[in-house]
Order: structure tokens, then sequence, then C-alpha cells
């Protein structure tokens, strides 16, 4: 059997490729021998763009044959779920775990070209999805996560005492979730 692929979403803006980098280490080492964890740099991360990321994602996901874990940060997470929403990859994705996930929309923060379809949760795959959020992030406020609680019932929501934007570059509650779906 194929070791499952880990795709890795960075955030955007100056730097974002080289600090996400640090949370792909932590999965890559923590699980080491589980799944090959792939992080592909995302185009023109200081001006982050959906048309952009969704062109990357859909080369990474023609790479993969094997089961698939997603896991995004910042605005990598919003458009890996817009990208879920709207592009339904037919491929086994085992779970989905989102990192400090800007809300686009009614209470959240307003763009248009990042904002999620009205009814976008009904879009998404049937699979395990997991929220993360420092109760002390710097960049996108906690109350987000709150917004997201409304539109998924049914996804798992992790409140993070401290840690900020970067959850001090520690996923160990993330590599907890990926391993109780026996991964």
């Amino acid at each position: 059997m194929k070791q499952p692929i880990l795709l890795f979403v960075q955030g955007g803006g100056e730097g974002a490729y080289k600090e996400d980098q640090q949370l792909s280490l932590f999965l890559e080492d923590a699980l080491k021998g589980d799944c090959i964890i792939r992080y592909p740099a995302m185009p023109d991360e200081s001006n982050p763009d959906y048309r952009n990321y969704k062109i990357k994602i859909d080369e990474e996901l023609k790479k993969i044959n094997s089961k698939l874990v997603l896991v995004g940060h910042s605005v990598g997470s919003c458009f890996l779920l817009k990208y879920l929403s709207e592009e339904k990859p037919e491929k086994e994705i085992a779970g989905i775990f989102l990192v400090a996930t800007p809300y686009w929309g009614e209470g959240g923060w307003q763009y248009p070209g990042f904002k999620l379809q009205d009814n976008f949760e009904l879009e998404l795959p049937q699979t395990p999805i997991f929220f993360y959020h420092a109760t002390d992030d710097e960049i996108v406020p906690f109350s987000h996560l709150a917004l997201y609680e409304k539109k998924l019932p049914g996804a798992s929501f992790r409140a993070i005492d401290g840690g900020g934007h970067q959850l001090n570059n520690d996923l160990s509650r993330v590599v907890d979730d990926i391993r109780s779906l026996g991964i």
C-alpha cells in the first residue's frame, strides 16, 4: 500500500513560504514514516490570489495517486476550502486540517476574490474537517473560528491557548488528529 501524501498549502504575504516552512518541517518530523509531506511554494505569495493558488493546487493533485491529507495555513486554508467546494477533486481525501483560517464573508473579512460561495459547506467532500486557531492570533481574529463553526457544525474545532498565528510552530494537535484517522 502506498504511503499517504500530505499536501501542505502555505499562507500568503511577504516571506510566507519561509515562515510556514517551519510548520511543514514540524509535520515532516512528527509524521516521518507515516506519510510523505509535499510543501510546494505558492506563486506570488506577496500578493496571494486564488487563481494562482488554484493552478498550483491542481498541479500538485495531478501528481498524487494515493490517499491524501490536506493541511492549509491562513490564506492557504481558505483557498483550500474554496478549491474543494468549487473544483471537486476526484481524490481519496482522508482529512482536511485548517490552521488560522480567515473567514471571508458576512461577519469576517471582506474581499470578493477570496469569498467562499454561499452554502460552500454543502459542496465540500464528505471527509473529516478540522480547524485550529490560537486565541491570541495577531493576524486572523480568533472570532473567525466561530464563523466557521456556524457554517460547518459537523467539523471539529480546536481553540489553542496561545501560540499566535503560527501556533509557535507546534502542530502537535494537528498530528494527533491526523493519527486519529488511522494515518
